[in-house]
């Protein structure tokens, strides 16, 4: 039996509120989550991630990057947090070969950026996060999952706004 899926929409309006959404998740996550991002080039999905990563107490001297060359990198933290881009593969069977199942169903969280390439891998209790570019700093964001998970995250507003400056 599957589990009711959710869905949440937002409007990000800029990077700085995308980071913030990011964090808030983070500090809800728990251990096996699975967070997988899809958008466009520069929609947004490493700055989500690197708020993320602050959310689970990913200390501040690490650089949070897109490990578009690398493949992944690893960040200690209240939960380890593994930040694969799929980006550079052709497809699951590239991601099978560096033995992925080690960090999907492991103790920690897993971040895939250009998830849609190993959309197959993804198991249903996934967190689907999908971002669409709106105008040149706005992006919608849409949140997808299980019904229970998305139900401890926080209260997101229909509009993240940027912060006075």
């Amino acid at each position: 039996m599957t589990a009711a899926k959710k869905q949440i929409r937002t409007v990000s309006l800029g990077p700085e509120a995308t980071y913030r959404l990011g964090e808030a998740i983070g500090r809800c996550l728990k251990k096996g989550d699975i967070i997988a991002l899809s958008g466009d080039l520069g929609s947004g999905k490493t700055c989500f991630t690197q708020g993320l990563a602050k959310g689970l107490d990913v200390l501040a001297g690490y650089n949070v990057t897109s490990p578009t060359f690398t493949l992944m990198n690893e960040y200690p933290g209240r939960l380890r947090l593994y930040h694969l881009d799929v980006y550079r593969l052709s497809g699951p069977r590239d991601i099978e070969e560096i033995g992925y199942e080690d960090y999907f169903y492991g103790s920690g969280v897993i971040v895939i950026e250009w998830a849609e390439k190993v959309e197959q891998l993804v198991p249903d209790y996934g967190i689907w996060i999908f971002f669409r570019h709106l105008e040149e700093n706005t992006r919608e964001i849409v949140i997808s999952g299980p019904e229970e998970r998305l139900e401890s995250f926080p209260a997101i507003p229909m509009e993240l706004k940027e912060e006075e400056r």
